[in-house]
């Protein structure tokens, strides 16, 4: 097919893909779903070979959140039934953190929901990324915290933070349609602070919210303008008790075709397969690897993961292997010409958020979460009763976190 011919040719160059071309992939048929993830798998590799990188989430301080994201099981007026508990003492948090390390995670993903910290917050959070960095030797710490006031970026960074998350989540022009309590600029303005504090920048967005396909075009490219290290993408979780919860428009076929059209667009970035991978990729989960190079390590915000068991064995099984503390995850030339953050650096025009809530995660926290929940390895979200019809929504694989960091049970129940 020329189309793909010409996407990786433009990849391997770090060129950008016209928006008829990124649309055109959105739109390719089942029939030619393999190829474009083999032309997608190119690009990865040529940039990342075959490692994957662990990420793990540590979830803060869960619920009771201002804003009202239609997404978020987190959100203002939420009938969610999730834990709701207020911050995390710095050794609890190190503790979870040690678990998604054991379980090979390099960085650690640390969430609180809320529209933004105060600067009281900004020290609770300071403490426990010192905490972790101490007993944690080389780990990569990511705050994801929402909204963010001047100078509270560079406390952040003189604590030892190495990212920041504040994902887009969805089109500029939609953005009204799913939170009226913050605007979309306001993300921008604090990836855009992340950025010029030295931290390095992680953004992304959320599939699954009706979106078109123009508007999940249009908020890759406007993410590969803000230049983040790592963009993860989130496949919606339609919570019982939210606004979005009778969204199921889904499929394992338009997750990869997305996956693939982010790896076209952001062909030399870190590409993180976030919230609702279990959910919406299901046993299609291994053909991802071939177009994303990074994933959530268990459970999420406030929803339960893949058992972590189960995520290594699906790396290694699929043929890759997992990144080691040791490794660098970005190619060389975006190393170079970033301006901190180790391992990952940040770059110029680098953005940051990765989540959903005005926390940080990038799946369900008020303010830019990416994830749900905050475990290693749990369990594997919720028993299959019966046999789906091809095409009926899986309702039955979501379950809501009841372990992990904030309760009693280890993460690994």
């Amino acid at each position: 097919m020329d189309l793909l011919n010409t996407l990786v040719d433009k990849g391997l160059r770090r060129e950008l893909p016209t928006r008829e071309e990124a649309l055109a992939v959105l739109a390719t048929s089942d029939d030619d779903l393999l190829d474009v993830v083999a032309a997608a798998g190119k690009v990865r590799r040529h940039w990342f070979g075959r490692r994957v990188k662990l990420n793990y989430l540590v979830n803060l301080k869960s619920g009771l959140c201002p804003e009202d994201c239609s997404y978020c099981s987190q959100r203002l007026g939420s009938k969610a039934d999730i834990l709701k508990y207020t911050w995390l003492k710095p050794d609890d948090a190190s503790k979870a953190a040690a678990a998604g390390l054991a379980g090979g995670a390099k960085r650690v993903c640390l969430v609180a929901s809320g529209r933004g910290p105060t600067d009281r917050d900004v020290d609770r959070v300071s403490d426990t990324i010192k905490a972790i960095k101490e007993q944690n030797e080389g780990v990569e710490v990511c705050a994801c915290l929402g909204l963010l006031s001047d100078g509270q970026a560079e406390r952040l960074r003189e604590a030892g933070a190495d990212a920041y998350n504040h994902n887009l989540n969805t089109s500029e022009s939609t953005y009204g349609d799913i939170t009226t309590t913050h605007t979309y600029a306001d993300r921008v303005v604090t990836v855009n602070k992340a950025h010029a504090a030295g931290l390095s920048a992680c953004s992304g967005l959320i599939a699954g919210m009706g979106e078109s396909d123009e508007d999940l075009v249009d908020v890759v490219y406007s993410l590969r303008e803000l230049d983040p290290d790592s963009v993860p993408v989130n496949f919606l979780i339609p919570f019982e008790g939210t606004p979005l919860a009778k969204e199921w428009n889904l499929t394992p076929q338009r997750c990869l075709r997305i996956l693939a059209m982010v790896r076209f667009v952001c062909p030399d970035v870190e590409v993180r397969i976030a919230g609702g991978r279990e959910v919406h990729l299901r046993t299609m989960q291994p053909l991802a690897m071939h177009l994303a190079n990074s994933i959530f390590l268990g459970d999420y915000l406030t929803s339960e993961g893949q058992a972590g068991k189960a995520d290594l064995e699906m790396i290694a099984d699929a043929g890759f292997e997992v990144e080691g503390a040791g490794e660098v995850t970005l190619p060389e030339h975006r190393v170079t010409a970033g301006t901190g953050a180790g391992v990952c650096g940040s770059h110029e025009d680098a953005g940051c958020g990765s989540h959903e809530g005005a926390g940080c995660g990038s799946a369900e926290s008020a303010g830019c979460g990416s994830h749900e929940g905050a475990g290693v390895c749990g369990s594997a979200a919720a028993p299959v009763a019966e046999t789906k019809a091809a095409g009926e929504p899986r309702t039955d694989l979501v379950a809501v976190r009841r372990r992990g960091a904030g309760t009693d049970l280890a993460p690994n129940a």
